[in-house]
């Protein structure tokens, strides 16, 4: 069995000429390969076929110790895998020890949450004079109040809105029912947009759902999601605007104001409050971007 660096040339040029990879890439692969052949000579590992999964296993924990990032050892397990599955290939070795090899798993992305005075700048976006834009107006404070699905809240019938209580009953993903507060607020733009503007587009009132387009038939997602985004550009929001930020920042205030956990987890309908734990992280670091933007310790300079 050839030794390492021999096998690292042999792939070098196999890269290069077989694969007709770019001199970028082919030199990606050699400094990742060369970092493994250094590791691997330190522990006696000189042969190509002296290695097993648990060796590549404990160079990926080796990586992650010295303090590579998770995209870079997710990088270095792709160059691995090449690098063996080509030894396999020109029957370099018996058998392909990274087959097997587990990929680091990446921490799931922060969501996007609105500021509050973000929100309070898009739910006074519609124009009030528009029946479209009570509708819509409506539409916001619900959405913000409640923490609905889109799917939720365009679909949402006439029969589960409790004015008495301000409640509303869910019926959400696995049909799985659940009672959601909405707020005076929020409930008082409710029976505002069915007193003056919901008759207009469904005068005989035979229609079950509570949110109408201009032609008396129940909103859709994409007509949502497209309003939405205009109402962002009108309130200078500049990002992502979609209902799912507002669904964030409904939850994210909520924790930031001191709701616990579990209930925050029965109004959003998550099934496992795992899902819910990822607002714990974003309350977390927007109170530390919060405390290194205003506390005087970290805004004044150290004086001499």
């Amino acid at each position: 069995m050839p030794a390492l660096d021999e096998a690292l040339e042999g792939f070098r040029y196999y890269l290069k000429v077989e694969r007709n990879r770019s001199d970028n890439t082919v030199e990606s692969y050699g400094r990742d390969l060369r970092r493994f052949a250094e590791w691997a000579k330190g522990r006696g590992l000189p042969d190509t076929d002296a290695f097993t999964r648990e060796h590549l296993s404990d160079y990926l924990v080796y990586l992650d110790a010295e303090g590579l990032g998770l995209r870079s050892i997710a990088r270095s397990r792709t160059t691995l895998r090449m690098f063996f599955k080509y030894l396999l290939k020109e029957h370099l070795i018996a058998g392909d020890p990274s087959a097997l090899l587990r990929a680091p798993k990446f921490p799931a992305p922060l969501p996007v949450v609105f500021s509050e005075g973000q929100v309070e700048a898009l739910l006074e976006a519609p124009a009030l004079g528009d029946p479209l834009g009570l509708r819509d107006r409506a539409m916001l404070e619900v959405l913000y109040a409640s923490g609905l699905r889109v799917s939720e809240l365009v679909g949402l019938p006439l029969s589960a809105v409790d004015a008495e209580t301000g409640i509303l009953r869910i019926r959400g993903k696995g049909d799985k029912e659940r009672l959601v507060p909405i707020g005076e607020q929020a409930l008082a733009w409710i029976v505002r947009y069915l007193r003056e503007a919901r008759p207009l587009a469904d005068p005989q009132g035979r229609q079950p759902h509570v949110f109408l387009n201009r032609r008396g038939r129940k909103m859709t997602r994409q007509n949502f999601w497209m309003r939405l985004e205009a109402y962002g550009r009108r309130a200078g929001i500049r990002g992502k605007v979609s209902p799912h930020v507002l669904r964030h920042s409904f939850a994210t205030h909520l924790l930031e104001h001191g709701v616990d956990l579990r209930s925050l987890q029965a109004m959003l309908g998550h099934a496992d409050i795992g899902t819910t734990q990822i607002y714990t992280h974003v309350t977390r670091t927007r109170l530390l971007a919060m405390h290194e933007r205003f506390h005087p310790r970290n805004t004044r300079k150290p004086r001499a």
